[in-house]
């Protein structure tokens, strides 16, 4: 509760250095110096006070200690416990007046991925229009193992009306078998024991599952948060979607070739993160977790773009699509759909490492030499956050079974699912985002965020076009993706 009272502190603060704040802004083409104009006559959001419950941020999403000589990842959720939530109640009855979050059909009404009646108020307890289709591969990659994770999957699908995933879904361990993995405190091999990575994992293959039912989706699982561990996930992974195999050598743990008849098409997720680094950029046989590692053929890899002011690496690899986050406001009464602003906390700004690529050379006025994130956004709010499922103990704490998550990560997934389920199936993630930048200002294909601020005290303001905050803005059906 501190933790959530300094947070509101600190948002009213922002609020009022806002005029302030912007002021003394300029255009600065120094590497990764954050600057942007705000938009003549833009009139700052009213306050809406957070909705009632606990946010809880956990010990994973925040800068993690490694061993010398290592890396270790955060995760990019947050979590709310709505007031009045018991565990074990079902999301639709607890409070009385149902949902009251996001399900998998009102996102997908709001996105215009579904044709209904509800549009455009999309109420989460009157739409029930669901997503359909995708195929080929998804690999989400993770670290830790989430014993729970088939088993609340399946029912997150049976409370939504989702088609049960079956075979379409499978567990693959990174390192040959779970036997390689560190046993920890006698939870079993290779479990996170405060239960945060696996809230994590329900997050993404749920949401993931929600928006490409049909694809197969394979949650690939590195046994730590380490660099290595997950350098060692993302070369599984792009076998998984690349092969349909890993090809793992049982004895050396070497990953083969695939078969040169190989054509598998699909996507890479990675809501986690690091600081940017030295070397990220400068490898081509990916030596030590960095950009080398994500191309290859066939694959688009999609990074959270971080819940707090800044970037984050691989969100800012040009390799990545960097999905960052949105508030998505409703009437308190009626749920009917209000306003889509930016998220206050969504990662975004100017890489300090990374060059600008040819597909952002139309906001180069913007962010100059460097790689600008996010590219593209999506709901990340925890107060207008997506439930979950999930039944593996949070910090040792009784389950409560359905959860309201945010962050980024949500926004990741989301996003994963539908781009899958578009069908264009880019060649690489430089070439998903040539698509993305060559139709951003198309208003059938985007949405574009124009109300709202993000990054230091808001300091950094959304503006009709691509901004720091949001990217090209959201998206809006399967064309042009």
């Amino acid at each position: 509760m501190k933790r959530l009272l300094n947070l509101q502190l600190a948002v009213l603060a922002a609020v009022l250095v806002f005029a302030y704040a912007v002021s003394g802004l300029a255009q600065d083409a120094e590497p990764g110096t954050l600057v942007e104009q705000s938009e003549a006559g833009q009139v700052a959001p009213p306050h809406v006070p957070s909705t009632p419950g606990t946010l809880i941020i956990p010990k994973s999403s925040l800068p993690q200690t490694a061993p010398a000589g290592h890396k270790a990842a955060h995760t990019n959720f947050q979590i709310l416990v709505p007031a009045g939530l018991k565990p074990g109640v079902s999301p639709d009855v607890f409070n009385g007046t149902g949902y009251a979050y996001e399900t998998p059909a009102s996102i997908a009404c709001h996105y215009g991925l579904v044709t209904t009646t509800q549009s455009p108020s999309c109420d989460p307890n009157k739409t029930t229009v669901l997503p359909t289709g995708g195929s080929k591969t998804i690999a989400i990659v993770d670290a830790y193992d989430d014993p729970s994770a088939a088993g609340d999957l399946a029912w997150f699908s049976t409370q939504f009306g989702l088609t049960a995933p079956g075979s379409n879904f499978k567990v693959v361990w990174a390192n040959t078998a779970a036997s390689s993995c560190p046993v920890n405190q006698g939870f079993g091999v290779s479990v996170d024991i405060t239960g945060n990575w696996e809230f994590e994992e329900a997050l993404d293959i749920e949401w993931t599952h929600a928006m490409a039912p049909s694809a197969k989706i394979y949650l690939v699982e590195a046994c730590s948060d380490l660099d290595t561990d997950l350098q060692q996930a993302i070369l599984v992974a792009n076998n998984l979607v690349v092969c349909g195999e890993t090809e793992l050598n049982a004895t050396t743990g070497a990953l083969g070739k695939c078969p040169t008849t190989s054509t598998g098409k699909g996507e890479v997720t990675m809501t986690w993160g690091f600081e940017e680094f030295d070397g990220q950029n400068t490898s081509d046989t990916c030596a030590n977790l960095d950009d080398s590692c994500l191309t290859a053929a066939g694959v688009v890899y999609i990074a959270a773009a971080g819940d707090s002011p800044g970037v984050q690496w691989p969100s800012t690899s040009p390799n990545a699509v960097s999905a960052g986050g949105t508030t998505l406001r409703r009437n308190p009464t009626t749920f009917a759909f209000d306003q889509e602003t930016a998220w206050v906390n969504t990662g975004g700004g100017q890489s300090a490492i990374e060059s600008r690529q040819s597909y952002q050379s139309s906001i180069s006025s913007i962010v100059g030499t460097w790689r600008g994130n996010p590219d593209l956004s999506l709901d990340s709010d925890t107060n207008t956050g997506l439930w979950v499922h999930d039944t593996f103990p949070f910090d040792g704490v009784v389950t409560y079974d359905w959860l309201i998550a945010g962050g980024t990560s949500a926004a990741t997934v989301t996003l994963a699912g539908i781009l899958n389920r578009a069908g264009a199936f880019a060649a690489s993630s430089s070439a998903e985002l040539t698509t993305i930048y060559t139709n951003k200002a198309v208003t059938t294909d985007f949405t574009d965020i124009t109300v709202g601020y993000c990054g230091p005290y808001m300091g950094f303001s959304v503006k009709t076009g691509w901004d720091y905050c949001t990217g090209v803005g959201v998206v809006k059906g399967y064309t042009g993706k």
